[in-house]
């Protein structure tokens, strides 16, 4: 996404990011891959729950994440299991939702590309 931000900001828009990650990890994010947007911490994926975008990790997923030293329980401040389901919502500066492309499928992504065609045609 950072890619594609120029062109976010081209269009009007404000990109930011949710992530149930504890704050201090965020603010790591943010800082070693010098993000010009926020990462906000959705604590124990409360938010994404309200929505019904979370989901339950299988235990064999949540073993390769501990293989590559990635500790999802600890960064989340959760023994809950759960993530977000990767997702794109777009919303207008008066709060209505005006897009929405999310999988629950967790490697099926957004196109960032895709992103930006949503944004311009909103624009228009």
């Amino acid at each position: 996404m950072q890619e594609i931000l120029p062109e976010i900001e081209a269009a009007g828009a404000t990109l930011v990011a949710l992530s149930p990650q504890l704050a201090e990890f965020n603010a790591k994010m943010v800082d070693s891959h010098k993000l010009g947007f926020d990462i906000l911490s959705d604590p124990k994926n409360a938010y994404a729950a309200e929505l019904g975008l979370r989901f339950e990790l299988p235990t064999e997923i949540a073993g390769i994440y501990s293989s590559f030293g990635i500790d999802l329980f600890g960064n989340n401040g959760d023994d809950s299991g759960t993530l977000p389901m990767p997702g794109r919502i777009v919303i207008s500066a008066d709060g209505l939702v005006r897009a929405t492309d999310v999988d629950p499928d967790y490697t099926a992504r957004p196109e960032p590309a895709d992103t930006v065609a949503v944004l311009k045609q909103l624009k228009n």
